[in-house]
């Protein structure tokens, strides 16, 4: 279910960002403080299952930035 969240996010984020690529710096960095609270958050458990609890909150986060991103990148190629 967390899984279907964040790529309607990712995708969202890299419309966003394809279309007004200025105005999604602020949502993009909005939703990775939260993944970065919630990774803070996992890390905190004792031993390897801090690591376990806070991977999927950083590999989150990783995917929001690249899909942000690649939104800009693909904004800048267009030729118009």
């Amino acid at each position: 279910m967390i899984v279907v969240g964040i790529v309607a996010v990712c995708v969202v984020l890299a419309v966003l960002a394809f279309f007004v690529p200025k105005l999604s710096r602020h949502p993009e960095r909005g939703t990775q403080r939260t993944l970065g609270l919630g990774s803070r958050a996992g890390s905190k458990a004792p031993g390897p299952l801090g690591r376990l609890f806070s991977k999927p909150f950083r590999s989150s986060s990783k995917a929001v930035g690249r899909s942000g991103s690649a939104g800009r990148r693909a904004r800048w190629n267009m030729p118009f």
